[in-house]
């Protein structure tokens, strides 16, 4: 199950979250004349954004209670180089930080943020969604999300949102920064094979979706959506798709 492949060279572009896809393709926003219903109009190479069966990202349900693969994460703890590419907010993830899917072993590359979530569960959104970003090679892309909602101060997060970039640029952080305190506690997740949530929109993700949110304090919510009020991809059909749920 979820073994597909990406087309080789694709992780390259997408290791850039976006701001190599929009260098050199032609620009694409969140609203407007050349946002989301528009996509797959921009260029070919965005086809599937508006062909594609396997779109992300879905509303969570209807699912199947599974068996899921064992998750185990090696994140390290670092001083991340945190950027604004005009489209998000993302952390840039040094060598060294791993999960595991199973047997399968993808190395941590970046965290991006999406105001509101992107997913949803039984049609409503969380106030904001971590996506961090895993390859394995040049081939095979693995996402971990994370729902945000307001609550008790998250440090992590609010270190993150008080170096983040109000323009195009980049923050580093003065000091390391544990990922790990960005995951939930439960162990519920979500999985299901999707696509990216920005052109070109390519399918054959495998997509890890934690059922519990993390609190975060609501001052660093409002921190990010001042930069970016809304970077979410609208829902997308789940089509002929199985999604599984499970604890890992």
């Amino acid at each position: 199950m979820f073994k597909r492949f990406i087309a080789a060279g694709f992780i390259g572009l997408i290791l850039q979250i976006g701001g190599s896809v929009a260098q050199e393709g032609k620009a694409w926003t969140y609203d407007g004349p050349e946002g989301p219903q528009k996509w797959a109009e921009l260029e070919a190479a965005n086809a599937a954004c508006g062909a594609g069966l396997e779109q992300s990202p879905i509303d969570l349900r209807p699912y199947f209670i599974s068996s899921i693969e064992n998750l185990t994460f090696d994140w390290k703890a670092q001083a991340f180089p945190v950027v604004n590419n005009v489209r998000s907010v993302y952390a840039q993830v040094a060598k060294g930080s791993t999960m595991k899917l199973g047997s399968e072993e993808f190395a941590l590359k970046q965290i991006l943020f999406h105001v509101p979530a992107e997913h949803a569960i039984d049609g409503v959104r969380h106030a904001m969604e971590i996506q961090f970003v895993h390859t394995q090679g040049q081939k095979k892309l693995a996402m971990v999300s994370v729902f945000v909602r307001a609550g008790d101060r998250n440090e992590v997060f609010s270190q993150m949102m008080g170096h983040a970039p109000g323009k195009l640029g980049t923050q580093t952080l003065p000091n390391p920064a544990d990922p790990n305190a960005l995951l939930p506690k439960g162990r519920g997740v979500f999985r299901y094979r999707g696509s990216l949530t920005m052109p070109p929109c390519t399918e054959n993700v495998d997509w890890v979706v934690f059922e519990e949110p993390i609190e975060v304090a609501q001052a660093d919510i409002d921190v990010f959506k001042l930069i970016f009020p809304m970077n979410a991809r609208p829902l997308q059909p789940i089509n002929r798709r199985f999604l599984l749920k499970g604890v890992y």
